[in-house]
């Protein structure tokens, strides 16, 4: 996603009637890039010979560079923009397409491919981009002798896949017969150096062959204006408005309701979008490690070119929580603690995941002191603090100015220890009338609202995965929006855990809301959870699929979803009367139509 302020497109950006726009969108989804480019040239001849049939003759000659983007959240999407912009910048032709867009076709005819994925959860393709993951890892895939291609890939090394999915896909291509344009580039959670640098690269590239003797690109870095907006590393300081628990005493979770102003910010989002909240080591945990560190916390380090504190560095910079492989793996060699270097080479990696809950640097430095080390090296082992990203539970028309979120307060004990999550816990405590929250605004467009307010919408959010359906009633009934909406909710007991349980009674009251249904997993003798109630109600599930619903998914990754598509699935098929290669291509129509939408994480 784009790390500047989130703007509304104008109304002409896109001058349609909603319906019409649906139908537009669902077309160009159906086209490859060739059907794109002879529909545009046909478009541009007809506008030019005042509405006659074009030639699509110039139409023909596929672009030089093909930008395939992969994207789960949105981050991939935006880098495929400003990649975009800089082969446009040097006159270099070019298609831009979502992998859940690209056809075998669109492979076969291009002749440069520039792929920007990123890895979601453990080693998993992001949703959009599956269909073209398997396309090339099986019998169909296309023979690609003619192709030269780089890949872009972003990862968050806090999982142990790391990058996996570009990995993938870049060995794939090469296998396919494809030659590498430039090596493949990995980016963390701090993509934009690392991403910067792959766009530069591949544009000098690109550009010395379109044109021969071409100066090397040099990639336009933002103007001024735009580096003024709230980003990751100029967040907004929030004020906070209010933090308000949401779930009962006796409840096993705190789950809050947190409101935050956006007052004289100028940061605007839409339904869908996330809110990056920038985390702060606490005070005490960071005192905590300067008792074990044999190290002056004014000693000078260096991180990314600039020269601060160690103290700094392990409050603001530096992720000292929960440590993963390759932050002990880097650690045990430089410090030669052989004993660590064992204990790592003898685990499997479940039985690390067990053995590392709660092992943060300060159990590390107790156990194994970092001898032969100095402040430079350790900073260099320990990974970036990445920014949260929580769905906005507000919307824009409904409560102007400010930003809603819905968050989980994460505790636990271990090793003699109580921890919390870094952000959570300060959320928690933001309860002072004087409390900021460092945000920025962080654009999600793979989760929108549907262009036309007519349309139906299915919703289903256990937990806090429920934030943005929040978002999505209160914007379309701010909006006058006429289309159904169902709301298919669960959590743990009725009693405890029913969030926002007033509000989408009132909305249902008002018509806001058409339908609600609800799964409470210990209520009662058998655990119940919303896919049984999607099961439950096929067979209107599916008639609301008949009639144009978008169904959208928020939540869990590893359960839920997995569970919830299934159960889908299985819907379709008993009430559409589908056999099982019908059901993955109706499903996979959904996707391409924009009507089958998920946020998990």
């Amino acid at each position: 996603m784009s790390e500047s302020a989130i703007a509304r497109p104008p109304a002409e950006a896109f001058p349609f009637e909603p319906s019409l726009a649906e139908e537009v969108r669902r077309l160009v989804g159906r086209l490859d890039s060739g059907q794109r480019a002879w529909l545009s040239g046909y478009l541009l001849g007809s506008i030019q010979l005042g509405g006659g049939v074009a030639t699509a003759a110039a139409s023909n000659v596929a672009p030089t560079a093909t930008i395939l983007f992969g994207s789960q959240s949105g981050n991939c999407e935006a880098l495929a923009k400003r990649l975009d912009e800089a082969l446009a910048g040097v006159g270099v032709s070019r298609v831009m397409l979502d992998m859940l867009d690209c056809r075998k076709a669109d492979l076969e005819q291009a002749r440069h491919l520039l792929v920007i994925v990123s890895t979601h959860g453990e080693g998993d393709p992001p949703d959009r981009a599956r269909p073209l993951y398997d396309l090339l890892h099986g019998r169909k895939a296309p023979k690609l002798a003619n192709l030269k291609y780089s890949v872009l890939a972003l990862g968050d090394s806090s999982y142990e896949r790391f990058c996996e999915v570009g990995r993938r896909f870049d060995a794939q291509l090469e296998s396919l017969g494809a030659q590498r344009l430039h090596e493949r580039i990995e980016c963390d959670v701090d993509f934009q150096e690392s991403a910067n640098r792959w766009i530069e690269k591949v544009v000098s590239s690109l550009a010395a062959a379109h044109s021969e003797g071409a100066q090397p690109a040099v990639l336009a870095r933002p103007s001024a204006t735009i580096a003024t907006a709230y980003t990751r590393k100029n967040p907004w300081q929030a004020p906070v408005l209010a933090n308000i628990r949401l779930t009962a005493r006796a409840s096993s979770k705190d789950v809050r309701h947190i409101e935050l102003s956006l007052e004289g910010s100028g940061i605007h989002y839409e339904p869908g979008d996330a809110l990056g909240v920038v985390p702060r080591n606490q005070e005490a945990h960071v005192d905590a490690l300067f008792e074990r560190l044999p190290f002056d916390p004014e000693s000078a380090v260096e991180i990314g070119g600039a020269s601060l504190s160690l103290r700094a560095a392990l409050t603001d910079q530096l992720d000292i929580g929960p440590l993963n492989r390759r932050v002990l793996e880097r650690y045990a060699e430089l410090t030669a603690h052989g004993a660590l270097s064992s204990f790592l080479q003898a685990s499997t990696e479940q039985q690390l995941e067990t053995a590392l809950r709660g092992y943060d640097l300060l159990e590390l430095v107790r156990e194994y002191p970092p001898q032969g080390i100095g402040p430079e090296q350790l900073v260099q082992i320990l990974r970036p603090l990445a920014p949260r990203l929580y769905s906005i539970a507000s919307s824009p028309h409904a409560t102007p100015d400010e930003v809603h979120l819905t968050v989980r307060i994460v505790t636990y004990e271990s090793r003699g220890r109580v921890h919390g999550g870094v952000v959570s816990t300060a959320l928690a405590s933001a309860t002072d009338a004087h409390a900021r929250i460092a945000v920025y605004p962080h654009r999600n467009p793979a989760f929108r609202l549907p262009s036309d307010p007519s349309a139906p919408i299915v919703m289903i959010g256990p937990g806090t995965g429920v934030a943005p359906f929040r978002s999505f009633v209160a914007e379309r009934e701010a909006l006058g929006a006429r289309g159904k909406s169902w709301l298919l909710f669960g959590d743990r007991t009725l009693r405890n855990d029913f969030l926002y349980q007033t509000e989408w009674l009132d909305w249902r009251k008002r018509g806001a809301l058409h339908r609600l249904d609800v799964a409470f997993s210990r209520d009662g003798d058998e655990k119940l959870y919303v896919q049984h109630r999607i099961r439950e109600h096929g067979a209107t599930f599916y008639e609301w699929l008949r009639e144009g619903a978008y169904v959208y998914v928020c939540g869990d990754a590893q359960q839920m979803a997995p569970d919830v598509d299934a159960a889908i699935r299985q819907v379709v098929a008993r009430h559409g009367g589908l056999g099982e290669e019908q059901v993955e291509e109706f499903m996979l129509n959904l996707q391409r139509e924009r009507r089958y939408q998920r946020d998990v994480y």
